[in-house]
Order: C-alpha cells, then structure tokens, then sequence
C-alpha cells in the first residue's frame, strides 16, 4: 500500500523542516514551472487522464519535472459515485503511471461526473446510506486496482438531489466504510457552508483527524453574500486563508495544494501564495511545539 504523502514529499522537498506547498501542473504554467528556481514549490499536482501516454514536447516536459519534483495525482473522470461500472482499464493505466513516476497520492473526486457519456461537471450524490454503501464499495475497487489506498475530495455543489444527512455525515460514513484517506478541500468547505447555511468550523471539528493526509485551497466567486462560486480563477481570500489555518490547527501542516486553473496571474503572484501557505504551516507547526513542550 502508499507510503503516506506527507512524509513522502517532505522527504523530497528541498527545506526538508518545512511542509509542503505544491502547484497543479498547467499546460499554461510549464515554462513557468520549467524555469522556476529550487524551492519556489515542492510538488507538482497532474490529472492523469491529461498525461498518460503523453508524447512530444509535452510528454517530455512531464518527465523532466517529474525528476526534480515528486507528482500527485488527482483524478477528473473515475465517477466514484456513477452507476456505470469503474472504468478498470483506465485504473490500470493509472497504476502503471503511478508506479512509473513514484506517486505517493491518488485522489478522486468524492461525486459522479457520468451518465452514458462523461458531463464534464462534478455532480453532488445524495447524502443517504444507499449513496454511502455505493461509493465506498466503488471506491474499496478502485484500491484495489490500483493497488493503494485512495483519497476522495470533499466537492463544492450547489443543490443535493437528497439529503438524509448532513455533508458531514456523508463524508464521514463513506470514509469509514471504505476506509479510504481525505483530500480535504478548505475552499470548498467555506464555499458549501455558505451556500448551505453551515458552520465551517465545526465541519473541520467533526472529520476524523487520521483520514485527512492532503489539502486543497483555491480562490471563489463572490456571487453574492449568501452564493459564493468555486472556480479556481481568482486569488485565495482571506476567510479561506484563517479557514486553512483552523484546519492546520487540527490536522497537522498536511502537503496542500494551490489551486489554480485560469486567470493565471503572473508566476511570482502564485509563488506569493505558496509562501503564504508555507507560513500559516510554519504558524501550526510551532504551536503544536509548544503544546509538546508546555
């Protein structure tokens, strides 16, 4: 089974004492990430779907990051909660890919995105325990195939088609029952709990600490005060800033990942980012010290 993330990309950091802050790797950001120097990021997130069997330039630009920084993998289109069955010949594809490229995570997205065809959105499954019993039976496949344990995200949605439970709850049972790991996405719990009236702070109080082993932040659309819109376009705001600082608090200085996928600004602008999460780690790390020596 997986080596755990945090420790694997912390020993492969270049300021081994410090956590790790890492960045998606964007066709738009390569040159960027080609040319940036040592110790602007740690780690570099891909979409296996946009990169197995990639050739050319690009295939060859892949493999000279993938020697100076350790890759994560978040998958787009396994559509854990789908009714088609799992696509077994694309999870031994990842396998492959994983293995070749020593890839300590594999993530997925905790919602379908299928039908008879892929719908290129992240949809929401009903929070009930008929959803629970299957999605964790799909994701317990999954593992199986690719032969280590998975990590699902928590997702941003705007209407569930049923709620039995609470978000929370869901999320709790089908880590339980799956017994899978958590991709904890700190904007899209701020962003839900707005849309859906809930206390953000006492979601991150309720999850189990030991499931979490990764974290996402992003920048949102401010639709209005009581709608807010997850698009990975924009900068991270600050109630998501002191948010990831809560979840630090709780579950340790986890590898995140700063997410951005259009409106990129210039490079420096994310480098500016990445050390602001590498400060509010540092922040957690020294007040968990001083909780030891107290």
């Amino acid at each position: 089974m997986q080596a755990n993330i945090s420790s694997a990309l912390k020993r492969a950091s270049t300021a081994p004492s410090q956590a790790t802050a890492g960045l998606g790797l964007r066709r738009a950001l390569l040159n960027d990430l080609r040319d940036a120097p040592t110790g602007n990021f740690d780690f570099l997130e891909v979409a296996p779907e946009n990169w197995i069997g990639i050739g050319g330039a690009h295939g060859a630009a892949l493999r000279s990051l993938a020697e100076r920084y350790p890759l994560s993998c978040h998958g787009l289109s396994l559509s854990l909660g789908g009714t088609a069955p799992l696509d077994v010949p694309f999870l031994q594809e990842v396998r492959i890919f994983l293995d070749r490229f020593n890839v300590p995570l594999y993530s997925e997205h905790l919602s379908y995105c299928s039908d008879d065809g892929h719908l290129y959105d992240l949809l929401p499954l009903p929070f009930t325990e008929e959803a629970v019993h299957h999605v964790a039976a799909r994701i317990r496949q999954a593992q199986d195939v690719v032969g280590r344990r998975l990590a699902v995200e928590n997702v941003s949605y705007y209407a569930a088609p049923q709620q039995d439970m609470d978000e929370l709850t869901f999320t709790n049972a089908v880590l339980r029952e799956a017994d899978c790991d958590l991709l904890l996405d700190v904007n899209n719990v701020y962003v839900n709990s707005v849309n859906h009236r809930f206390d953000p702070q006492a979601f991150l109080a309720g999850l189990e600490p030991n499931r979490v082993v990764a974290m996402h932040v992003a920048g949102h659309y401010d639709e209005s005060d009581s709608l807010k819109i997850d698009t990975h376009g924009a900068p991270v705001k600050p109630v998501v800033w002191s948010l990831l600082a809560q979840a630090y608090a709780r579950f340790g200085a986890q590898p995140t990942l700063l997410e951005r996928d259009f409106n990129f600004p210039a490079f420096e602008v994310l480098v500016a980012e990445l050390n602001t999460i590498r400060q509010l780690q540092h922040e957690a790390r020294s007040a968990r010290q001083e909780v030891i020596h107290a």
